[in-house]
């Protein structure tokens, strides 16, 4: 029997009751409890997390953190033959007109430069369940109601399910290997790759899924992108089940320099004329995620960045996005990653990251970029 989509064409399972509750500034608080059917919030001011307890009229409870969230309770049962009873995820995108701040999709697959994401997860023993990572497709720029395509790619799966559909062979995608999986529920078609193995945590794009279902001719370059999520579907249980961290950046027209810096290239940094940066964090007992702008306040661009700071003693970073951050004791190095070289006067690049805290929290004082000292904004 194949399982129904998450969220069928049917207004019952619109997205609703927001937990704007939860959030300050957009920002969810730590320890946020979602227990509301459709409820959702946004954490980073950059992603939603949404409860979609879309198939049961039994009780789930997620909560929520700055990177990502649990399941805190799980009581519905479904078929194993059939269809899960939800879909607590994070995601960048469009989902049922919920829209995650300030993002850029849909988009055009044509006009995507790249594709990025990294997924962290906790599992659980003794329940039914698969750890889903979504890709949504549609032929036009859909932000409400069902897409055509949907991509899952299963980094975990524990008990007697299965993917839509039938297996249709093997593929090496991002440097892995899949088990491949393609049908359909009814409401869209569905291609999924299933790993052979759990895997916890990965850094990949989301590019090269896309461009294999293209391959197969699934999709062609004039379809959109709508939505990255990423999350767990149980069956039974699934309490402790946890996204620890998410990230995700689809860069497109308007985000490609001219001229691409590379990372092997002998030349000095770019000179700066002047700079100032400001960093946001989201604070909790035992972690913070940091939004950080990079400003060019000179009279030329600033062709490749290289930002270095301080991090107070404790402080230790194990997420980033938008910036390739390395960590030496206390001492942080932020680099652009390729598309976000390029600094005209009087605009801006922005990274973040997420770190684990100990002690009282506090910020760096003093930042450079490629060696030249910056205002702090």
């Amino acid at each position: 029997m194949k399982r129904p989509i998450r969220a069928i064409a049917a207004a019952a399972l619109l997205i609703a009751g927001t937990a704007t509750a939860f959030a300050v500034n957009g920002v969810a608080n730590a320890d946020a409890e979602i227990c509301e059917q459709y409820g959702s919030t946004t954490i980073q001011n950059r992603y939603v997390v949404q409860n979609n307890r879309w198939g049961t009229s039994a009780q789930q409870c997620i909560n929520v953190t700055g990177s990502g969230f649990s399941i805190t309770r799980q009581e519905g049962v479904g078929n194993t033959s059939g269809a899960p009873v939800s879909y607590p995820s994070v995601f960048l995108g469009c989902h049922y007109t919920n829209c995650s701040p300030g993002t850029n999709l849909p988009i055009q697959v044509s006009a995507i430069n790249s594709a990025t994401s990294s997924i962290d997860y906790t599992f659980v023993s003794g329940a039914t369940y698969n750890a889903s990572y979504d890709i949504w497709l549609d032929p036009t720029p859909k932000r409400d109601g069902v897409n055509q395509m949907e991509i899952m790619i299963w980094f975990n799966r524990q008990g007697n399910i299965q993917p839509i559909g039938s297996p249709v062979g093997s593929a090496t995608v991002g440097g892995r290997t899949w088990e491949v999986w393609q049908g359909s529920n009814g409401s869209n078609n569905v291609i999924s790759y299933v790993a052979p193995s759990a895997i916890t945590s990965w850094n990949f794009s989301v590019l090269d899924f896309i461009n294999d279902v293209r391959s197969r001719g699934a999709i062609t370059n004039s379809w959109y992108l709508t939505s990255i999520q990423a999350g767990f579907e149980p069956w039974i249980g699934g309490a402790g089940l946890a996204v620890n961290s998410f990230s995700a950046a689809v860069n497109g027209p308007g985000t490609t320099p001219t001229t691409a810096p590379t990372t092997s290239s002998p030349t000095p940094p770019a000179t700066v004329g002047g700079c100032a940066v400001t960093y946001d964090t989201n604070a909790w007992n035992g972690g913070f995620t940091a939004n950080v702008t990079v400003r060019n306040t000179g009279t030329a661009a600033i062709n490749g960045w290289d930002l270095g700071f301080t991090l107070p003693s404790g402080q230790r970073i194990g997420n980033s996005w938008n910036a390739t951050v390395t960590q030496s004791g206390q001492t942080v190095s932020a680099k652009n990653i390729g598309w976000n070289g390029v600094i005209a006067a009087g605009a801006s690049a922005s990274f973040g990251f997420q770190a684990n805290s100990t002690g009282a929290f506090a910020e760096p004082g003093a930042f450079t970029v490629n060696g030249t000292a910056c205002a702090v904004a």
